[in-house]
């Protein structure tokens, strides 16, 4: 049979399923989960014109045109159609405030890959549809592909207008349109909470991690799951730094030991033998969670202490927080004289110290190249360094990522230079959260953020809805959760073309300047539905 089938709460390929069966009409019925996409919608009416079931339901994952439900009602002349639905579920959600339409290489230099601009207009109306908000939006305005998307997006809202005539709140939602090439210092930068650390250095995809080259892993644990909605721990300690993991993954090993059963324990009886049965599955479970756990913090901290990344994070924080281009320049230069450092991790360094000191009268961005090249770092990933200049640099960036602006901003710097830091590891605050804090504050400039059309909000917003064109992190996911927490009545939720980390992102970047001339090498430009 061919089968067009995409896991619920995501943006899914078409699975085509080969043909197992002879050409005879089932008397079963059969479902379909379908992404709204022309080719699913092809591959469906050629289905409905020779039927192999007698009875068909249909789900799309977006909003279907009447002209696509005409044709599959035309194509329909058996009438095995029992029902027809949208299941509003076009995005993965990742986090309670967290969602992806797992998409990478959306732009063309500066412009929209086309395919792209669609595939994010439909996963954003399947995400307003699915928290039932018809927003005002505001955009980036340094940003052309941010006005695209606000515009594509309204388009469709007041086409499909009737979809999206909910309930009126006394304070409109809004829809905030992010450009991620104003901020490209924070997915370059590496992570030190569970969940951000997980995707830096191993991978998360779709909640799994790939651990199939793990030194000495087990066949059981080369591929693992982490789900916050089906394992505690992990739920417990996404937010929380390397260190406290540490300290709870000791406590629930012992926890563990004192639940394990004895070996000398014996089931004499029939009471023992029921309390065994009984509790085994939770025994079961939690051995399971133990060992997934100690496996995945273990090799963490097997790549920490590998690739000296405390000393490497050290330096990032220094560059990205702090002003003093004498000591920048000394630890970086200290830092690409150690030969244990990763070609990634050099190339990092270099790359923030770009972005931050790319006009400074005294850069010593050549001699850092040149460094590289003695090394034997590769070409492509010396390329990278200029990619990221261009794709983030000052020339490009609509807000002040780098230096406050004002008397007020540097003197709440100032101020919180004086008193220090709770973690040298995590200064670092996206400028999202800056964003985000303006906004709520009624502070956000309409001059650099307008709202499509001409209303504008006058209350302060309640529910907002943040879209990062180029990919989100889970930092900036981090930034959103303590916001949440700490501004009552305020419900803020982040979404992003895809979550980066900081090889995704410099893929994204290539992608980018591949499309705009740069003979850059990239993993390909289809979006990473996964």
């Amino acid at each position: 049979m061919v089968s067009g089938v995409t896991p619920p709460l995501s943006a899914g390929k078409l699975v085509v399923l080969a043909l197992l069966e002879p050409w005879s009409r089932s008397e079963e019925s059969h479902r379909y989960k379908l992404l709204v996409e022309k080719e699913n919608v092809e591959h469906l009416i050629q289905e409905l014109r020779r039927p192999k079931y007698s009875v068909y339901f249909i789900y799309f994952s977006n909003v279907i045109s009447k002209s696509e439900i005409k044709a599959l009602a035309e194509a329909d002349e058996q009438e095995v159609v029992a029902e027809v639905q949208e299941f509003y579920g076009d995005f993965i959600a990742v986090n309670p405030h967290l969602f992806s339409l797992n998409l990478q290489g959306v732009a063309r230099g500066r412009s929209w890959e086309p395919s792209m601009l669609q595939r994010c207009v439909q996963g954003l109306t399947s995400v307003l549809l699915a928290l039932k908000k018809c927003p005002m939006i505001r955009y980036q305005l340094s940003s052309d592909m941010s006005k695209r998307l606000a515009e594509s997006l309204k388009g469709l809202i007041t086409k499909e207008y009737e979809l999206f005539d909910f309930r009126k709140t006394e304070v409109p939602p809004l829809l905030l349109i992010l450009d991620r090439s104003d901020d490209a210092i924070t997915p370059l930068l590496n992570q030190w909470t569970y969940q951000a650390m997980v995707h830096e250095l191993l991978g998360l995809n779709n909640n799994r991690i790939d651990l199939s080259r793990v030194p000495g892993i087990g066949k059981e644990l080369k591929e693992v799951v982490l789900s916050a909605e089906h394992d505690e721990f992990y739920a417990n300690n996404l937010y929380l730094n390397f260190g406290e993991i540490g300290t709870n993954i000791k406590n629930l090993m012992e926890d563990f030991q004192k639940k394990k059963p004895k070996d000398q324990q014996r089931l004499e009886s029939i009471s023992d033998m029921k309390a065994f049965v009984d509790n085994y599955p939770q025994f079961k479970k939690m051995s399971g969670t133990v060992s997934k756990h100690v496996t995945v913090v273990g090799e963490l901290s097997r790549l920490v202490a590998e690739r000296q990344l405390m000393e490497v994070s050290e330096t990032e924080q220094e560059l990205s927080c702090q002003s003093d281009h004498s000591n920048a320049q000394q630890s970086v230069r200290r830092q690409l004289l150690n030969p244990r450092l990763s070609e990634l991790d050099c190339v990092r360094l270099v790359m923030l110290y770009a972005l931050r000191y790319e006009r400074h009268s005294n850069s010593i961005l050549p001699g850092l190249m040149e460094e590289l090249s003695r090394r034997g770092v590769s070409e492509r990933h010396r390329r990278m360094v200029k990619a990221v200049v261009e794709y983030g640099g000052k020339r490009v960036r609509g807000s002040d990522l780098i230096a406050p602006s004002d008397a007020v901003a540097i003197t709440k710097q100032f101020f919180k230079g004086l008193k220090g830091v709770e973690n040298v590891y995590t200064q670092h605050q996206p400028l999202v959260h800056d964003t985000l804090d303006q906004l709520i504050k009624g502070r956000l400039k309409d001059s650099q953020f307008p709202y499509l059309g001409a209303s504008t909000l006058r209350d302060r917003p309640q529910d907002i809805i943040v879209f990062m064109i180029g990919g989100a992190t889970y930092e900036e996911a981090l930034s959103v959760y303590n916001l949440n927490r700490s501004m009552p009545g305020v419900r803020i939720v982040l979404g992003g073309s895809c979550i980066h980390n900081t090889k995704s992102f410099l893929e994204e970047v290539m992608s980018s300047a591949g499309q705009s001339g740069e003979r850059a090498q990239t993993s390909g430009r289809q979006g990473n539905r996964r």
